[in-house]
């Protein structure tokens, strides 16, 4: 039995009573965070949990106060910019405790969508081609790209920013997205390839010794070419556009070759960008089933339901022992 203080943003402390039956999961945003703290407590932890947002102190006094032997991590943003999360685990180290969840190094990496890109090119991972561009530049450097194109944040998660018109085919669809996302939401910019094919995703638990879940695909089930479909924030949050076009996922249907090859791929991606912990890798299959990296996502979402759970289900992992894996994992002093 550990004392487990869970950290998460501070919107996102569920309420001490509530009814898991009456609950809309889909509608009810700490439902990752109620699902790891029930979790916790069946397998006979003491649970504390602090809620944390552009303020450090609270979590500096409560390790002073507390000195927990388990700093449950899910906290994915400080002060409203995902970039920064990597500074909390910092000061986890810094003080010594055990924690879950990837190390500094491995966010700074991977949160960088660019960054991680071009280290994922130097060990011959194929991602696509990409440019940047600030977000306070001109567009340039797009000679070496070819349309269909797909225009991202290049620092933020959770599909922040996509939408359908992501997707563009021509230059002057291209400015109009690039504006968008340098203006209306003031971020830097990642051009890149748009790969028609299967959205494929791959967990991975360990550190030195790592454990790969089963492939786990996006699925489009009311779409015509789902191949051209991209995740969005709506795809992701609106229920209704859900239903209408028939989203889901599930394992992956592909051929053992492919399935050990992608998942050759992930610990590769995983080892290179110094992952640890836990993470899910996003990869793209075009129609001759060759294989592209999207990105890496440490810490990802693991509420009982969502995809990284439900693969860890179908490899014979229950949502408690998936836990225990993750803590297992976890991060001690001294070992990153």
């Amino acid at each position: 039995m550990k004392n487990v203080l869970v950290i998460m943003h501070k919107d996102l402390i569920p309420p001490k009573e509530y009814d898991s039956g009456e609950l809309d999961r889909f509608k009810t945003a700490w439902i990752a965070e109620a699902d790891v703290i029930t979790a916790l407590k069946e397998l006979g932890h003491n649970v504390e949990t602090l809620g944390i947002d552009d303020e450090i102190t609270p979590l500096a006094t409560k390790i002073k106060e507390k000195r927990p032997s388990l700093v449950f991590n899910m906290l994915e943003q400080f002060n409203n910019d995902p970039a920064m999360d990597y500074h909390i685990v910092t000061l986890l180290e810094l003080h010594q405790l055990t924690y879950t969840g990837c190390n500094p190094k491995g966010l700074l990496l991977s949160r960088d969508k660019a960054l991680a890109k071009k280290i994922l090119k130097y060990h011959k991972i194929a991602t696509p081609n990409f440019v940047t561009i600030k977000k306070n530049e001109k567009i340039k450097g797009l000679k070496k790209l070819q349309f269909p194109l797909i225009v991202k944040c290049a620092l933020e998660e959770a599909s922040y920013g996509l939408a359908q018109a992501s997707v563009v085919n021509s230059t002057q669809k291209l400015v109009e997205r690039v504006h968008y996302i340098q203006k209306d939401l003031a971020q830097d910019v990642l051009i890149e390839e748009f790969v028609e094919g299967r959205e494929i995703y791959v967990g991975v638990i360990g550190n030195k010794r790592l454990k790969v879940l089963p492939t786990w695909e996006l699925k489009y089930r009311n779409v015509a070419n789902p191949e051209k479909e991209v995740y969005t924030e709506r795809a992701k949050w609106n229920q209704k556009y859900r239903q209408r076009k028939g989203i889901d996922h599930c394992k992956a249907e592909i051929s053992p070759e492919l399935e050990a090859k992608i998942q050759k791929i992930a610990k590769k991606v995983y080892k290179v960008l110094n992952l640890s912990g836990y993470a899910r890798i996003d990869f793209r299959v075009d129609k001759d089933e060759r294989v592209y990296v999207l990105e890496a996502n440490p810490n990802p979402n693991i509420a009982s339901d969502d995809e990284f759970a439900e693969s860890a289900k179908h490899a014979g992992l229950s949502y408690n022992q998936l836990l225990k894996n993750l803590i297992s994992a976890g991060q001690r002093p001294n070992n990153t």
